[in-house]
């Protein structure tokens, strides 16, 4: 006898996309959690009226995303996807459009300016010791401060990623990282050095702005500091 799922069925010529929709639909109406089982591939592919071969692929999405996964003995049950890894997976570089690293170069800018007020409310006199010692490398490698590398980006700003103390965050830059090297490695080829005007804000001060506890100099000051670059990647991903 054939289960009533209470989902809508679809006729033979539908696309795998949508019979996706229709299991996360019966997902989300049945108020299903994690560790909840599901049904099998046969009930659904009765239910929706397709074959399980659709069924099948369909459930393959779900499982690479996380959404679902198989334990011995309870079959296919949810599971908590993992959101940073999925886009550890999308990702690659060689792929990505300049309008896409147009808007991931602005998506930093929105990240570090958006936790500013955690990392002050989270910051401590170890951390503060740490990133000094990070900018006291930095300028004994190099005794202009106003020239940009991507090393010291990389090593003063994931600092403040860690700082925040926010896990998921720290991950997204992480994710990140590769974006900029490939940005710097490939949309800018044999580049001259570039040098920040006279507005711009150095590592130095921005940690003397957090030694200080001075969070309205630091916001201006970070902001002095990634858009100057930014704009520079930016032009140069548009031409």
């Amino acid at each position: 006898m054939k289960k009533d799922l209470n989902i809508t069925p679809l006729n033979t010529l539908s696309l795998v996309d949508k019979v996706e929709m229709r299991i996360n639909e019966y997902i989300k109406n049945n108020n299903l959690e994690v560790g909840d089982a599901i049904p099998k591939e046969l009930q659904f592919a009765e239910a929706l009226g397709v074959s399980r071969t659709v069924i099948r692929e369909a459930l393959s999405r779900l499982r690479t995303i996380g959404i679902i996964e198989t334990k011995k003995h309870k079959g296919m049950v949810l599971s908590h996807p993992d959101f940073i890894q999925n886009f550890e997976k999308v990702i690659d570089s060689n792929l990505l459009e300049d309008e896409t690293l147009k808007d991931i170069f602005e998506l930093r800018l929105i990240l570090e300016m958006g936790m500013v007020d955690i990392l002050f409310a989270r910051k401590t006199d170890e951390d503060l010791k740490e990133l000094e010692e990070i900018v006291n490398r930095m300028e004994s490698n190099n005794s202009e401060s106003t020239v940009f590398k991507l090393e010291n980006e990389v090593a003063f700003h994931g600092k403040l990623y860690e700082m925040s103390g926010n896990k998921t965050l720290q991950r997204f830059q992480n994710l990140l990282l590769p974006v900029f090297q490939y940005v710097h490695e490939h949309k800018l080829p044999n580049a001259e050095p570039f040098k920040y005007s006279k507005k711009f804000t150095t590592h130095r001060e921005l940690l003397n702005f957090l030694k200080d506890d001075n969070i309205k100099a630091f916001r201006k000051g970070l902001s002095n500091h990634l858009e100057p670059h930014l704009n520079r990647v930016l032009e140069k991903a548009k031409s």
